[in-house]
């Protein structure tokens, strides 16, 4: 068969399956009440897929993925004034759906290959967004958690372990593959996608008991007929408004902020415990940005689930530096420790026995406002290296003056041991004191510029303080090329990548070909 002549017959079977696929039948009622709705079946226009030389699909050629999202619609566009009032209602507030978009980009990405693997309409990705606004730690009132807000009772039914040490409705990975089975389920159960939306939101049992009530008075069994709460009975509509919020943001006066269609997390093999602080430094990315992609640890230590393999998200520029600095680092990987307490023991006696503040106790550890502990439990405190190095005044964050030295400040002369920490470059190392990478190598004997985390290196200071500026810097501007990462770029230039990242108001990982980056980069670079 004629390459071109498979290619084609390829692409017309992928549209015809998502045609198939548009599943919710047609409904096109005159609105005769305010309560009346209208659906317009809209299948799915031909995507954008490439194909090799053997008409074998190799994927989704677009780059921005909000592109993609469109490009895979099936569901029947809504049209009531349900819909029309939640466009109001976002078209009002630019600054949450910028906030929702930005938190969204972590995300996306993952939910949308989930949602096409299984040949789901790709709506169900925006799901997310009228459920928690994409903020992991959303928590509603009746105790629903995670982007997708789970119940507990449900998320368990789905696998989602609830426990002390972590709520896995809020693991951004389990919960979606969760949610898509239970969308799945629904959609068979009740044979179109409205009716599977308004189950995710009331429950099965509740969509099934007013199907019933319906059937036997002889009424329609639709969505828009059902006996429903206002809250299922906007949860639709409130979709189809994002949806076209997203589809034609200018209609609204709203921007929204490209997506790239790449992925932005991966999944790390981590230790079976580690301090989750000592994760984001050895990934060399803010605390911040860490727990935002792994939400559903409750404690400062990351512990495995049961037996399986520890797994973390990384974003993926920051994972080759996680596996590199985690093989290199000889410290112990947790700092805390669990205290068994015994009933009537003070909550303050024992922050100060272990050398914590009392709201810290209580903040990790999720003990009420009480003074003290009407039972007998098991409580995180400080472990001994914490509490050796509190005890030693030694911070290892600060550089400390050589053994033979004879006064505080530091002189032309003196000799500096320095110990490198997550995050730190040769270059950083050597801006900070004044001195040049080539004479840091030359007086410790170094082959290469890489180092490892714990590391001691001897520099000999030639100022009386360590340099804080850019004084022996040039500056420089780089243009990202396809396949860079501020990883690799730091790594190019010899710097570290928090710096490229205040250097260049960045918050986050991600840059994009063609953009133009601020360095300050070594002389002798």
């Amino acid at each position: 068969m004629p390459v071109k002549l498979y290619s084609k017959l390829v692409l017309i079977s992928l549209i015809t399956s998502f045609s198939a696929f548009a599943g919710s039948p047609v409904i096109d009622e005159t609105a005769t009440s305010e309560t009346a709705f209208t659906f317009h079946d809209e299948s799915a226009a031909q995507q954008e897929y490439v194909t090799n030389a053997e008409g074998i699909l190799l994927g989704y050629s677009s780059d921005d993925l909000w592109q993609r999202i469109k490009d895979g619609y099936a569901l029947p566009t809504l049209q009531s004034q349900y819909t029309a009032k939640h466009e109001s209602w976002y078209a009002s507030r630019p600054d949450y759906i910028k906030r929702m978009v930005a938190r969204s980009e972590r995300y996306l990405y993952y939910i949308v290959e989930e949602v096409e693997k299984r040949n789901m309409p790709s709506e169900i990705a925006l799901l997310p967004m009228i459920e928690s606004a994409f903020n992991p730690q959303a928590l509603s009132r009746s105790r629903a958690a995670g982007i997708w807000q789970f119940m507990p009772a449900t998320g368990k039914h789905f696998g989602l372990q609830q426990n002390w040490w972590a709520d896995h409705r809020k693991d951004v990975t389990a919960a979606t593959d969760a949610a898509l089975d239970y969308l799945q389920k629904l959609h068979l159960m009740f044979g179109t996608w409205d009716l599977a939306l308004a189950a995710y939101n009331a429950g099965e049992g509740t969509v099934s008991r007013a199907i019933e009530r319906n059937r036997k008075q002889g009424l329609p069994t639709d969505y828009a007929s059902l006996p429903l709460s206002d809250e299922t009975r906007n949860y639709v509509p409130k979709l189809q408004a994002m949806k076209n919020i997203i589809t034609h943001p200018e209609r609204y006066g709203l921007e929204i902020d490209s997506i790239p269609n790449q992925p932005y997390f991966t999944k790390v093999t981590a230790p079976e415990q580690i301090d989750a602080q000592l994760a984001a430094q050895l990934a060399e990315i803010p605390y911040e940005e860490f727990a935002a992609l792994n939400p559903e640890y409750n404690r400062p230590v990351l512990t495995a689930k049961g037996d399986s393999v520890h797994e973390i998200l990384l974003p993926v520029s920051a994972a080759e530096t996680f596996t590199y600095n985690l093989a290199e680092y000889d410290q112990p990987l947790v700092s805390w420790q669990t205290y068994h307490a015994k009933r009537g023991e003070r909550l303050d006696g024992i922050a100060r026995k272990f050398g914590i503040s009392l709201v810290k106790l209580r903040d990790v550890n999720d003990l009420p406002a009480i003074k003290t502990l009407t039972r007998t439990r098991s409580i995180l405190v400080p472990g001994t290296t914490s509490l050796a190095n509190a005890a030693s005044g030694i911070d290892n964050n600060h550089f400390i003056l050589a053994e033979n030295s004879d006064s505080t400040e530091l002189t032309r002369k003196q000799t500096i041991r320095h110990t490198v920490r997550p995050n730190e470059t040769l270059y950083a190392i050597a801006l900070r004191y004044g001195v040049t990478t080539k004479q840091i190598m030359a007086s410790n004997a170094l082959k290469s510029s890489r180092l490892k985390i714990g590391q001691h290196l001897l520099i000999a200071a030639n100022s009386k303080k360590p340099a804080t500026g850019k004084q022996n810097a040039n500056k420089k501007h780089y243009v990202v090329k396809r396949g860079d990462t501020l990883e690799s770029i730091a790594r190019k230039f010899e710097i570290a990548s928090a710096d490229l990242k205040r250097w260049n108001n960045l918050s986050g990982t991600l840059i994009r070909p063609g953009e133009k980056l601020t360095i300050f980069a070594p002389e002798e670079a």
